[in-house]
């Protein structure tokens, strides 16, 4: 990793990417190495394509940050300036959007830092490693290997990732090293309660009522595939005031049944002017989350199926058309993939 140092040295002004509707992991990896470049004394600023749930507001340096959606003037002004950019926790420019055509028009050198299946080429260079629990963890090895000293901002930044995105170490978090990297950021100034706290105990009381709503009369149980499907269209999430990052860790709660070993959660949303002009107009774009235990892979369904992708155990997916188009291609296809137990 000691070659994106040298890309970092001759950068004097950096551009930091991240993926569409970042999560803690995108927002955890992005902002740590805003801040240690802007400690090396460059310019630093990370875009995204979209906003970010306000459970993560708290970051360090998250007041900073700009939504190429509502700023893309501001943005685009920066990066015709840029000198690098570093992708963060995405390995394809169809993962954000409208900033990946930009980001293709840039002519200065691009580095991915990511731990998703099947990079594409598109970078200079390439810090791909689908074992790893998250990309934070990455950064931190990262930052480890260029002894770089591990302020408390940037602990927290890199905390906030690793536990994002193993859903507090309860999953795809057992390599060894995680456990090391989280005593160091807990040397460097991290509350682990805290942010804990920060993170999944601020949801509104809409979203409690949400979760009850789609576990007691959304929730699809197929018996024989072990497997539990929860969709909601856009009146239902109207109905509880949805709010960005509202539909998080849904997916997650039916493996709570010794009953359930896959579990998928679909949700209607619409699709940007960007999505609808390459998909023919649709309007309507399906978000899908697919979640399993133990050695039941999700991830291939969720690419050969829903033109997604993710890990074994923890993928997404997407789909253009009415939601229950989406429903019924998940019915007609999702016995090949899901087994019998």
């Amino acid at each position: 990793m000691t070659s994106i140092l040298s890309y970092i040295q001759q950068a004097h002004k950096v551009a930091i990417f991240t993926h569409q509707s970042p999560d803690g992991d995108a927002m955890g990896s992005s902002l740590a190495m805003y801040h240690y470049i802007i400690s090396l004394g460059k310019e630093a600023q990370v875009i995204v394509p979209n906003a970010f749930p306000d459970f993560l507001a708290w970051m360090p340096g998250a007041d900073s940050v700009l939504l190429y959606d509502t700023h893309q003037a501001q943005a685009d002004a920066y990066l015709d300036a840029a000198d690098l950019i570093i992708c963060a926790d995405f390995n394809d420019p169809k993962r954000i959007g409208a900033l990946g055509d930009k980001m293709l028009s840039l002519t200065c050198p691009k580095v991915m830092i990511d731990h998703h299946l099947h990079p594409s080429d598109f970078a200079d260079f390439i810090v791909s490693v689908p074992e790893a629990s998250s990309t934070c963890e990455l950064v931190c090895e990262l930052l480890s290997t260029l002894n770089s000293q591990l302020s408390t901002p940037i602990a927290q930044c890199l905390y906030t990732g690793l536990m994002t995105d193993t859903g507090n170490f309860s999953y795809n978090s057992n390599r060894p090293q995680i456990y090391p990297m989280i005593a160091s950021l807990i040397e460097a100034g991290v509350d682990k309660d805290a942010i804990y706290n920060a993170v999944f105990n601020q949801y509104s009381v809409d979203r409690m009522k949400l979760v009850g709503y789609c576990l007691y009369q959304k929730m699809r149980v197929f018996p024989e595939h072990h497997t539990a499907l929860i969709y909601l269209n856009r009146k239902e999430l109207y109905r509880f005031n949805f709010q960005k990052g509202d539909a998080e860790g849904i997916v997650n709660m039916p493996l709570q049944s010794k009953d359930i070993h896959y579990s998928v959660f679909m949700r209607e949303d619409k699709a940007t002017p960007d999505e609808m002009e390459k998909n023919g107009g649709i309007k309507t774009k399906i978000k899908l989350s697919f979640r399993s235990q133990g050695d039941r892979p999700v991830n291939v369904f969720a690419s050969e199926v829903f033109n997604g992708g993710g890990h074994a155990n923890a993928a997404g997916g997407e789909f253009y058309g009415t939601l229950t188009d989406a429903v019924q291609k998940f019915l007609d296809t999702y016995t090949k993939y899901f087994d019998k137990e």
